[in-house]
């Protein structure tokens, strides 16, 4: 230990001249005063892969704990061994590499004494990356040393700077799979890779993601925003010629022209395509400073696995919206046997959905609900055309037929395993019960009848009195409201008629959004339907 009789000194950092260079921040932890006067002479002017060297200055190690909670930044200690105590120097190499968990910093013991620490159990015990005697340290060897030790940091930081990318690679893509809607997925893409460039989310904009190449005439001007978020969101359906200005507008067509993602000091282009031929550009703002080539590999494999996923989206997608024509068209069949009249599968199907929503369930539960509402008289294909479509009052025989619809609906879709279609099946059986229990086919009362079975029923029959039927005219609102006024908490659960009541202007308009004079053209077939709904 130094016999110099100095006060006590604190962990300090020189007051430098600000550098233009980045730098490695490397702390000196020595108790003699001329150690780190010669250590900073000996490295002047040292530059590592365009970085300087910003130095710290600590004289014990109780300092230089401090210093490194307060920096975790530093790369490399030139340490001492005996300073406060005999084996100060060790005490603080176990701190850093067990209390800190810092396997990453370089450490290059310097000691004067090496009694105290004889090197061969030095190296052994302790996570050393040098063993210097301070006597046969030059500025030759001081430099050498240092620049290995920079150069090991260097290296394993990009090992593990992968090794953790590859880690939140491996946990945000899988997020994506689970993702039903573009809107979604440009969001999720957004910000998983924020965190996994460690940028912040609010710096990341999806500004153009679709069809980018040029076809049918098309220049990358007409080309059009499919989704996007933050200060984007707003510009979805528009042409990128109209919203992106010029400087953008060329690093797309950059991208675009040369198949591949791009890369600035503030932004980054990322090309997603597919061997189903589903090509896109993703591009996002905020990126600062300029992706390093550990960062762009990141976003490659990440935008990779994204790719992947964007392609089942896709086929979710149309697999969904097949199943949608499928459902609406069976459902349409069993109610109208025509494709010229009423709209009351999907009308019904919409304002289910939209009551659900206002009774507080989950948009997924809504739009489960809507997909099964299709389906809640497909017992009606067990119906005679003559009855169904019969002007005047059915007898009673003919009513008794109507009646066994719902039996039917029920015994066709509860063989089904699918849950939509077993969801289905409980709508058609019950959305003719009656909340006091006159209903039929099975007399339920109250909450013996499903929710579901409850929210179809007002639907049904809110579409029903306002539209005309083979039997009947519609109804003015007025007796449609004085209708569920009088037979709310007979017929109908109370809650759902007081949320159809309370929000009457929008099942109207939504009604009048599905109606019969809209849909019922030549040219408008049951995939635009499922698509609307």
């Amino acid at each position: 230990m130094s016999s110099q009789s100095e006060p006590l000194h604190f962990a300090q950092e020189r007051e430098e001249p600000k550098q233009a260079l980045p730098y490695w921040r490397v702390l000196i932890v020595d108790d003699e005063s001329d150690v780190h006067a010669v250590t900073e002479l000996a490295l002047d002017g040292l530059e590592f892969e365009g970085k300087g060297i910003k130095f710290g200055h600590t004289y014990s190690a109780i300092e230089a704990r401090k210093y490194l909670e307060q920096h975790p930044d530093t790369v490399l200690v030139l340490l001492d061994v005996v300073m406060e105590s005999d084996d100060a120097g060790l005490e603080l190499v176990d701190f850093i590499r067990n209390i800190l968990d810092n396997r990453l910093i370089r450490i290059i013991l310097r000691t004067g004494q090496p009694g105290h620490a004889p090197e061969r159990e030095v190296i052994l015990r302790y996570d050393i990356n040098d063993y210097k005697e301070k006597v046969d340290l030059t500025s030759h060897k001081l430099f050498s040393s240092v620049i290995s030790a920079l150069r090991s940091y260097r290296d394993l930081s990009i090992i593990d700077k992968n090794r953790i990318g590859l880690e939140k690679i491996i946990r945000s893509s899988g997020s994506l799979y689970n993702i039903d809607s573009l809107e979604e997925f440009i969001s999720g893409v957004s910000t998983q890779l924020g965190a996994l460039l460690n940028i912040g989310e609010e710096s990341f904009y999806s500004r153009a993601f679709g069809v980018l190449k040029e076809h049918d005439g098309k220049s990358i001007e007409q080309q059009r925003i499919i989704a996007g978020t933050g200060e984007y969101a707003h510009l979805t359906n528009k042409c990128l010629g109209d919203v992106v200005d010029d400087r953008v507008l060329q690093r797309i067509k950059k991208a675009v022209a040369e198949k591949r993602s791009v890369f600035y000091t503030d932004a980054c282009l990322v090309e997603l395509s597919n061997a189903e031929g589903v090509d896109g550009l993703l591009y996002i703002e905020g990126c600062k400073p300029k992706l390093d080539e550990v960062d762009q590999n990141l976003v490659e494999i990440f935008v990779s696995n994204a790719t992947i996923a964007l392609g089942n989206l896709f086929l979710h997608q149309e697999i969904e919206l097949t199943q949608r024509e499928v459902l609406y068209t069976l459902g349409e069949f069993a109610e109208c046997r025509s494709r010229e009249t009423s709209r009351h599968v999907a009308r019904v199907s919409k304002l289910s959905g939209l009551l659900a929503i206002k009774l507080g369930l989950e948009k997924e539960e809504s739009d489960l609900l809507q997909l099964a509402a299709a389906m809640h008289d497909i017992g009606k294909l067990a119906i005679s055309s003559d009855i169904l479509e019969k002007p005047g009052p059915l007898n009673d025989e003919e009513w008794i037929q109507i009646k066994g619809h719902c039996q039917f609906g029920h015994q066709l879709l509860s063989r089904a395993k699918l849950p939509l279609l077993k969801l289905a099946a409980i709508i058609a059986h019950q959305h003719h019960e009656h909340w006091d229990g006159s209903g039929y086919p099975l007399g339920l009362k109250g909450d013996q009848i499903h929710l579901y079975g409850r929210i179809v029923a007002i639907a049904d029959v809110f579409d029903a009195l306002g539209n005309r039927r083979v039997h009947k005219e519609a109804w003015p609102l007025a007796r449609v409201v004085e209708y569920f006024h009088q037979h709310r908490g007979t017929y109908f659960d109370p809650q759902l008629t007081d949320l159809l009541l309370k929000h009457l202007d929008e099942f109207t308009d939504l009604r009048e959004d599905y109606s019969d004079d809209r849909f019922n053209r030549p040219h408008i077939a049951a995939s635009d339907l499922a698509e609307n709904v």
